[in-house]
């Protein structure tokens, strides 16, 4: 079996109501989300599927990235070789200074999409079972909340299923704290909070916020500072008692110096910015073998997340799957990513990625498109 071609899409579409009343971050459009939907084709007919993160509307831009760069290395290539073709774009990735590993992520998910399909299994079945349903915890929507937004909120995740609820705050500590504290007031002592501040407090920030995360019983304190000042990470670690979560950006091997020195306390990984399938796989037996536990970090885009999900079903070191709003899962048919009743998400039963693609969606908010070697 060969790769022949790749053919990508640029899609489109408005997800402001993601952001509930809430006021943008600065840099962030949502008001129309774009991002690379790409399709690997081979000799055999059998196609792989996958999605690029585009948080900052750079859909068009990585497909470009993708077609110059990555496909002259793709095409000719055998797809069930994922094993080599992951070391072949890690060494082009040791030259490609301004990209980060993301992009050939996204490719190795369409890779495994294409193994799954020729051997007909699901990816999790192919990556050894370990589970067939996964507890999700939910995202909150909004970013500059009132502490009354924040207990509403909480309150309602809380009352949908999820096995836990995640606040994403970096206003400052005056403005911080109150919503920490709106949070456990509306869920109670027992249900699972955590605090995400994208690496956005300074090390004295961090250090406060903690203090009172631990008072308040949250189950970790994700990213506090930037993944990596490794330094300042551990000392945290060593001084909280909240547990710190980090390592979502760090790349797949820079993640094992964190767990080397004791920089934080939960691993954190994607199969986008951990360079796929195959290098999240990595990470989850590192984080294992090593004693962590590496939390699932979800992306927005819906094949990235079915893919973490395969992942997260293929391993015993973690406990949850990431949700957000489910406006970021259209595309698809018949909403594998959402949860049951009791808060769990399930193994998706097709072969390689498992999922139904609502094409009439995808061809409506197709913005441009782009094939390699061209038609």
């Amino acid at each position: 079996m060969k790769i022949t071609a790749i053919e990508s899409r640029v899609i489109g579409y408005d997800v402001a109501e993601a952001w509930g009343e809430g006021i943008l971050p600065e840099g962030i459009s949502t008001s129309w989300y774009e991002y690379s939907f790409d399709t690997i084709h081979t000799d055999d007919g059998v196609v792989g599927y996958t999605m690029q993160n585009a948080n900052l509307r750079d859909g068009a831009a990585m497909i470009h990235v993708l077609h110059d760069l990555y496909a002259p290395q793709l095409i000719g290539e055998d797809p069930l070789q994922s094993e080599l073709l992951w070391h072949k774009l890690r060494r082009l990735n040791r030259h490609a200074y301004n990209l980060s590993d993301g992009v050939a992520g996204s490719i190795d998910v369409a890779i495994w999409d294409i193994r799954g399909k020729v051997a007909n299994l699901p990816i999790a079945t192919m990556l050894g079972l370990a589970r067939t349903k996964v507890g999700a915890y939910a995202t909150a929507r909004t970013i500059e909340p009132s502490p009354e937004d924040v207990h509403e909120e909480a309150k309602e995740r809380q009352a949908q299923g999820y096995h836990g609820f995640k606040v994403q705050f970096w206003d400052g500590l005056d403005r911080d704290i109150p919503r920490f504290r709106a949070a456990r007031e509306a869920v109670g002592d027992d249900f699972p909070l955590m605090q995400d501040a994208a690496g956005m407090y300074s090390y004295t920030q961090a250090l406060a916020a903690g203090k009172v995360l631990g008072e308040l019983g949250y189950t970790w304190f994700e990213e506090p500072i930037p993944d990596r000042n490794l330094f300042q990470l551990q000392r945290l670690t060593e001084q909280l008692d909240v547990p710190i979560l980090a390592g979502e950006t760090s790349r797949v091997h820079e993640l094992a110096e964190g767990m080397r020195l004791g920089a934080f306390d939960i691993a954190r990984g994607d199969v986008h910015m951990k360079e796929g399938i195959t290098g999240l796989r990595k990470a989850v037996g590192m984080a294992d073998l090593l004693g962590f536990e590496l939390e699932v970090h979800g992306v927005a885009q819906p094949l990235l997340d079915i893919a973490n999900l395969h992942v997260s079903l293929s391993m015993t070191n973690g406990r949850w799957a990431e949700t957000f709003h489910p406006i970021y899962t259209r595309g698809l048919k018949g909403q594998p990513l959402a949860i049951d009743a009791e808060g769990y998400k399930h193994l998706p039963a097709g072969a390689g990625l498992g999922v139904d693609l609502d094409w009439d969606w995808i061809d409506d908010n197709t913005q441009s498109a782009r094939r390699t070697p061209s038609a």
